[in-house]
């Protein structure tokens, strides 16, 4: 069992980030555990080495103590996600954080189409961030922008696709998994998917397996972390 000392002097603590939470609500969890249970001073430092939107699932790496520092080098990992694209139909968001607002013909669609469209994402890319994100234009977040109506300006941005494999087709639904490097927006490469298919395509699954050498497998939610602290 772990002990305050442990964590302060550095812990990286594999968590299982459940669909609907915010990253920071899940690191605001663990800090106020830490502090009630395991006696940890109310300044300490943690925090966690990559962002997972509400409405993805898995790994979110979270640092304590010392290994804060190492954040910066955690979030440059390669990381792996899964998931589902929605083919045939488009949201402002990409993903499924808002309604879907236009929808495009599937029938020229097959599995040798779909496979053959992969090809066109695997290695360097240039991708443009979804406008409902927390990038910010003019000291204003994008989903500021957003949901205030205005028209903004995005640049592309050059990104990895290190592997891109199709595990299920059944359309209109396409399961994928994908190994990307720091700064990939999976709802963007769903956009861009059905785009290049001369059709639509948005996110309705997504779940983080992996951030370099830590895998989903190996981690715990944040209920079984509260329980294995000491009262």
């Amino acid at each position: 069992m772990k002990t305050a000392e442990d964590f302060l002097n550095g812990q990286i603590i594999l968590i299982d980030k459940p669909l609907h939470w915010t990253s920071f609500q899940a690191v605001n969890k663990m800090k106020y555990a830490l502090i009630n249970k395991a006696g940890l001073p109310k300044k300490f430092k943690i925090g966690h080495a990559g962002t997972l939107d509400p409405l993805a699932s898995g790994l979110l790496l979270v640092c304590t103590g010392k290994f804060t520092k190492r954040i910066t080098e955690l979030q440059g990992q390669a990381k792996e996600y899964i998931g589902t694209f929605h083919i045939g139909a488009t949201t402002p968001s990409y993903d499924l954080e808002t309604e879907i607002n236009e929808i495009f013909d599937t029938s020229h669609i097959d599995e040798s189409l779909i496979h053959e469209t992969v090809k066109q994402f695997l290695g360097e890319i240039d991708q443009k961030p979804p406008i409902f994100s927390a990038i910010k234009k003019d000291g204003i977040r994008l989903y500021e922008h957003a949901r205030a109506g205005a028209s903004v300006e995005i640049t592309t941005r050059k990104t990895t696709i290190h592997e891109f494999e199709i595990t299920r087709i059944a359309l209109p639904e396409i399961d994928f998994r994908v190994v990307c490097s720091k700064g990939t927006y999976i709802r963007s490469l769903a956009y861009d998917f059905g785009k290049a298919m001369e059709s639509g395509s948005h996110l309705t699954v997504l779940r983080r397996t992996k951030i370099g050498i830590y895998d989903v497998n190996d981690a715990m939610d944040v209920t079984l972390f509260e329980q294995s602290l000491a009262h």
